[in-house]
C-alpha cells in the first residue's frame, strides 16, 4: 500500500498528522486503558465502554469507537475500581459511553491486550478470556476471521479502519484522522471461506466496483484472506497465526491517460 492518492483536507493537515503519528495516539490509548482497567461489556454484536474525559479524548483521537447516548443493558461494571450501575441511574456528567464494533474490541482486547471485556450474568459481571470473546464473535458474525485478520493487518500498519458500509466496501482505511484526510481506499475482503458469497466474481462486479472508488476518489485495496497450510482448529484465536493477508490495489485504466499525443509522438505517460 503506497497511498498514492492522499488527499488532505487542509493545507496545515499534514503537518499536524506527521507532528502526533498515529502509533503514539495508539500507545497513549493502550497506557491509558491498562492503567484505568477499562472493562468492555457485551451488548449484542457491540461492546459497550464507559470512559473518562482523558480516555474519551484519545478513544476519539485514535478512531475506535462511537460515542453513543442510549443506556446500556441493565448491568454493572467498573471504572477505575469503582462500580457503577447501568440501570437508568445517573451517571457521572464527566463519563461518556463508546460503543465498539467487533473487531475494534478484539483488536484492544487481543492484540494490545489492553481492555477486559465481560458479560453480564446473573451472579453479575463475568470477566472473558479470549478463546470464549472469539467464540462469541465468531458467532455474531459469520466471517469473523477474515474480517478480524483484514482490520488487525491494517491497524498494525497504522491505517485508521472504518467501516466501508456506504461505500459498498468492507472497510475504509485513512492515513490518519479523519478530520484531517479523506480515506484512501475501499477495501474488500476476499476469502476461499467465502464460496457462494463472493463478490468481484465477473467483469461486471469489477467495472461497478472501479467506478464507485473512482467517484468517490478512492482506490480499490482488496486484502485475500489466505491459509498457510491445511484447514486448522477456528475455536482459539490462535488461529490467525495460520493465516496470511495478501494485498491487490486494483486501479482502473484510463485511456486518456495512456493513448500517444499526435503532436509530439509521444506517449502521454
Amino acid at each position: 500500500m503506497d497511498g498514492g492518492g492522499v488527499r488532505w483536507k487542509n493545507r496545515d493537515a499534514a503537518a499536524i498528522a506527521d507532528a502526533d503519528p498515529m502509533s503514539k495516539i495508539i500507545y497513549r490509548l493502550q497506557s491509558s486503558l491498562e492503567q484505568s482497567e477499562t472493562c468492555g461489556l457485551f451488548s449484542g454484536s457491540a461492546v459497550l465502554i464507559q470512559a473518562g474525559s482523558e480516555l474519551t479524548k484519545l478513544l476519539n483521537r485514535a478512531c475506535f469507537g462511537r460515542p453513543i447516548i442510549t443506556a446500556p443493558p441493565t448491568s454493572s461494571c467498573s471504572l477505575k475500581g469503582t462500580k457503577y450501575k447501568l440501570d437508568g441511574e445517573q451517571q457521572s456528567a464527566d463519563l461518556q459511553w463508546f460503543q465498539l464494533g467487533m473487531e475494534e474490541a478484539f483488536y484492544l482486547n487481543y492484540s494490545l491486550n489492553c481492555l477486559t471485556i465481560c458479560r453480564s450474568t446473573r451472579e453479575g459481571r463475568q470477566n472473558l478470556n479470549a478463546e470464549e470473546i472469539w467464540r462469541h464473535m465468531k458467532e455474531r458474525q459469520k466471517m469473523f476471521l477474515q474480517h478480524y485478520k483484514a482490520y488487525s493487518h491494517l491497524r498494525a500498519k497504522n491505517w485508521v479502519v472504518r467501516s466501508g458500509l456506504q461505500y459498498g466496501a468492507d472497510f475504509v482505511a485513512y492515513r490518519h484522522h479523519p478530520a484531517l484526510v479523506h480515506s484512501e481506499y475501499a477495501v474488500i475482503i476476499s476469502s476461499e471461506s467465502d464460496v457462494g458469497q463472493a463478490r468481484l466474481t465477473t467483469w461486471s462486479d469489477w467495472q461497478s466496483t472501479l467506478r464507485l472508488c473512482g467517484s468517490v476518489a478512492k482506490t480499490l485495496l482488496v486484502l485475500s484472506i489466505m491459509p498457510r497450510g491445511n484447514k486448522t482448529d477456528e475455536t482459539s484465536p490462535t488461529c490467525l497465526d495460520d493465516y496470511f493477508v495478501e494485498e491487490f490495489e486494483i486501479r482502473g485504466w484510463i485511456a486518456e491517460k495512456h493513448r500517444e499525443d499526435p503532436r509530439s509522438g509521444k506517449d502521454k505517460t
